[in-house]
């Protein structure tokens, strides 16, 4: 998949590619914000938000009025990406370049979601959306890079997160699957559900780390890897079973989700795995895994506003901990409960979790989403049932 970059001409800016392709110039700017947008050089190159370039072979028939009208996009625009070469005279079989406007989803929902894929399919967002910023924010046990995303310029800080327990590798899907169809929606101008994209793109900064713990997932979904130590310590954990698929811990069998100092001590206590597991243990302290520990110090360095936190199953969500939840967190929970078919629960005897941790920590909204029923892992038989249910709480926390 290759970016559309185009070469400025004397006279060019960003809001002249704005309104010849149709882009917002906000989306533009932030795209290229390297460049001094007043200064354009011709030795500089532009990105072209939601476009790839692709080669065409000329028909028939073809003129460069024709080609440009079929792909509606404006002549120029294709004078633009040929710079090069003389338009005037088409011949058939003459090969031009083509902007292409992405109208269709990268991300494809019935692929078995491991980190590989994750990463495949992020690396081909960031070459078409530029404008999403991509970093990390450390390593998994076994040092794969637990990735970072952020969508918006608004003063309200939105965060989600995913595939905290391996098994549950489904939500990080249905993650990407949605910030692929918002990445759609805001450069193609067209609203999700009838609300306006753009601006939650301005109101709101979403922060998003769609695969917590990649070593677990890929562990479920694969098995062991080749690596001697990793592979003896879960098959000795995993009592010698071949069977991997009712992981939910890490690498090192500790319940990542059980690992946050909130109340942690009563979990410690009343959990039956008293050593590491594949499910339930949730460690010798709070705060011992690196994958937690990013994600605590993610938490206290933005200082988000809410954080929505997807995991499987019982098509149900948490909202409250121990009373430290403020008010508005149950006019937000009567909204998600409005837009699915969600049931909102205000308790559960649970501690310990990042839902549980920021609600205490921050005195701020926090949300766990139970996404899908049956047994985990939930099949992807079941994607398209999940997503539909979930879209309008995705959509909800970013304009309630």
């Amino acid at each position: 998949m290759n970016p559309l970059k185009v070469k400025p001409r004397t006279g060019d800016s960003i809001w002249y590619y704005s309104r010849l392709f149709g882009v917002r110039m906000e989306l533009l700017k932030q795209a290229n914000n390297e460049l001094d947008e007043k200064n354009l050089t011709q030795d500089s190159e532009v990105g072209i938000a939601g476009f790839v370039r692709e080669a065409y072979e000329v028909k028939k028939g073809d003129t460069a009025f024709s080609i440009a009208r079929s792909l509606h996009i404006g002549l120029d625009a294709l004078y633009l990406v040929n710079h090069k070469k003389d338009l005037t005279m088409l011949y058939t079989g003459d090969t031009i370049d083509i902007p292409r406007r992405l109208t269709s989803r990268i991300v494809d929902p019935s692929r078995k979601y491991d980190s590989s894929v994750f990463k495949e399919d992020l690396d081909c967002l960031k070459v078409v959306y530029p404008f999403l910023e991509c970093s990390t924010i450390g390593q998994s046990v076994m040092g794969k890079q637990i990735h970072h995303l952020k969508i918006g310029k608004g003063k309200k800080k939105i965060h989600w997160n995913g595939s905290f327990h391996a098994n549950e590798w489904i939500t990080s899907s249905v993650i990407m699957t949605f910030l692929n169809d918002y990445l759609l929606a805001l450069t193609n101008n067209m609203p999700m559900r009838g609300v306006p994209v753009y601006p939650l793109f301005e109101q709101v900064t979403l922060s998003i780390v769609p695969m917590v713990n990649p070593d677990g997932v890929d562990l479920v979904l694969s098995g062991p890897t080749k690596d001697d130590f990793y592979n003896k310590e879960v098959e000795v954990i995993n009592r010698d079973h071949p069977d991997f698929t009712g992981w939910k811990a890490n690498i090192r069998g500790v319940d990542l989700n059980n690992q946050f100092p909130a109340k942690w001590e009563i979990e410690k206590e009343r959990k039956e795995p008293k050593a590491p597991a594949p499910r339930d243990y949730p460690g010798d302290n709070p705060l011992t895994e690196p994958e937690v520990i990013a994600m605590a110090e993610l938490a206290k360095r933005e200082n988000f506003d809410m954080v929505v936190a997807f995991h499987t199953q019982g098509e149900e969500f948490y909202w409250g901990y121990e009373g430290f939840e403020p008010d508005e967190a149950e006019r937000m929970a009567v909204e998600f409960e409005r837009v699915s078919t969600y049931k909102s629960v205000r308790y559960v005897d649970s501690h310990a979790g990042f839902k549980d941790w920021f609600i205490q920590e921050f005195k701020k909204p926090g949300f766990t989403l139970e996404l899908g029923k049956g047994i985990n892992p939930l099949p992807l038989s079941q994607f398209g049932n999940i997503y539909q249910k979930v879209y309008g709480i995705c959509l909800a926390s970013l304009y309630i």
